[in-house]
């Protein structure tokens, strides 16, 4: 299989439309991980991104029956602007199944191409059902985002160019997975011809399917899957993906998705240019791979493989970066109510900056304030902490916390003593248009909604923190009307950040 594999790569159709990225050093990661950094460019592809390698190999080795009966693939984005292209360069019908919740401007980009396009369903697994039903019903040919040898062999074209661009030995490649294409074409490559590189895969901790199923020894099913780093939302990797990730991948880390915002900010301030969360993924593992592992004075690879990112997604990114990188501390912090409080807590505070500090009157002796800290490290958090106590202050760390750090710096000051018997629930579903109405009229209205928190973050899902009134002896039929609901939620009452500020 491996001869196979090089040899379809060495072959491979890519460059007909393809670019040979470059790999370009990046000295501030560097100096910040002690280690030579680099970024293998995929970003700079035609649309992107490097999916246009793997769909345009397997679209130009069809039968001319094949190319004259037209394809249909289902994709979040990437590979189905690699099919449009490749469709549009080869006169070839293409049918593009994507899930609703997919970003706007990937969905402008496959239209722009002469594509035609099917949103359906929420994740990559939905669009895919849809696309095979749509297959069977007119003959198209599938040409699969990931688990077919073509598409393999395409993405593989990256170890080929890392084979010539890297000079040092031996060096670590840090490779995104979602159903495992792209890390299975790069390492059946370079372990072939170089075994003493290290291949490291890296995924989303809520989108974790590949080392779930490498540990399990088969392949698995996510009964969900995180969709904020989109372009890699799968609930299941691929046949051919696992038999290859199993051999040649050396590691595996998954990264939370403050860790991937981080990324995404330190990739800009090294290139000025913007992933989407996908492109900076591998970025987000490398980091964490070089603190947990210790890793010093290496050479490391990581590939920046996607730019498609919807502009007002910023704004939530943005907020989250300093949360990724550990440089903020969010604090519930106990103060007197009385004047000069206020002061006093910033001469404790001392030099570092306050980026945040909500807090609201209340007829009591003590006031609990939400305050954001900036840091310089991660490591500074606990001194901070411990300098406040030092101080007489009582202090709630919420930095974790994400029903705080989503809802609460919002909501502060919001005590509603009499309201009883409220239960605290915050819900994800799909953000797209009417999804928030969708959500509303579902809600039993049976209890009294008393507290009702939503912002629109440009983010792919919708975060919504609901209080409803419900006495003791309904709690049963209110579970079993929330399980109908069909929303994830998680129940929030006994949390403490809850209980410091909103209770």
């Amino acid at each position: 299989m491996d001869q196979n594999y090089l040899q379809r790569i060495l072959t491979s159709r890519v460059y007909d439309v393809a670019s040979e990225t470059p790999l370009q050093a990046a000295p501030r990661l560097s100096a910040r991980l002690h280690s030579r950094v680099f970024l293998k460019r995929e970003d700079l592809q035609p649309i992107f991104s490097f999916k246009i390698r793997g769909a345009y190999n397997k679209m130009a080795h069809l039968t001319t029956e094949e190319r004259e009966r037209g394809v249909i693939t289902a994709s979040a984005g990437n590979h189905a602007q690699g099919v449009a292209f490749a469709g549009q360069r080869l006169n070839i019908r293409s049918v593009i199944v994507m899930p609703a919740t997919t970003p706007s401007i990937k969905v402008r980009a496959v239209r722009e191409r002469g594509a035609e396009i099917v949103l359906h369903g929420d994740s990559y697994s939905d669009a895919e059902a849809r696309a095979y039903e749509i297959q069977a019903t007119e003959g198209l040919t599938f040409v699969h985002p990931y688990d077919d040898p073509h598409v393999i062999a395409g993405q593989g074209t990256i170890g080929l160019e890392l084979s010539r661009q890297m000079t040092a030995r031996p060096f670590t490649v840090f490779v995104p997975i979602g159903g495992g294409g792209l890390i299975a074409g790069i390492a059946v490559f370079l372990k072939s011809i170089m075994p003493d590189v290290r291949i490291v895969g890296v995924e989303p901790d809520d989108s974790d399917a590949m080392v779930r199923s490498v540990r399990m020894g088969e392949r698995i099913t996510l009964s969900q899957v995180g969709i904020f780093v989109d372009g890699v939302a799968v609930r299941r990797v691929g046949v051919h993906t696992f038999v290859l990730a199993r051999r040649y991948v050396d590691d595996y880390i998954q990264v939370s998705t403050d860790d991937v915002c981080a990324a995404i900010k330190d990739v800009f301030e090294d290139t000025r240019a913007v992933m989407e969360p996908a492109g900076a993924l591998a970025v987000a593992g490398m980091k964490a791979y070089v603190e947990r592992r210790g890793v010093r004075n290496a050479d490391l690879v990581a590939l920046t493989c996607g730019a498609n990112l919807n502009f007002d997604r910023l704004k939530h990114i943005a907020e989250r970066a300093e949360i990724g990188e550990r440089r903020e501390a969010l604090l519930a912090v106990t103060i007197p109510e009385r004047p000069g409080s206020f002061k006093a807590f910033c001469r404790a505070v001392g030099q570092r900056s306050i980026t945040e500090f909500n807090y609201r009157f209340a007829p009591r002796d003590d006031a609990v304030v939400y305050a954001g800290i900036q840091l310089e490290n991660a490591n500074q958090r606990a001194s901070l902490i411990n300098s406040l106590r030092g101080h007489g202050y009582p202090v709630l760390d919420l930095t974790q916390n994400e029903l705080a750090v989503v809802h609460l710096r919002h909501l502060v000051g919001g005590r509603a003593p009499e309201i009883a018997d409220e239960r605290l629930l915050s819900f994800e579903f799909p953000e797209r248009p009417g999804a928030l109405l969708q959500f509303l009229e579902a809600l039993d209205e049976t209890w009294n909604i008393s507290l009702f928190h939503y912002r629109n973050h440009g983010s792919a899902n919708g975060r919504v923190l609901v209080g409803i009134q419900v006495p003791a002896d309904d709690l049963l039929r209110f579970g079993v009307s929330l399980s109908q609901l069909g929303y994830y939620y998680v129940d929030e009452t006994e949390n403490p950040g809850y209980r410091a500020f909103l209770k």
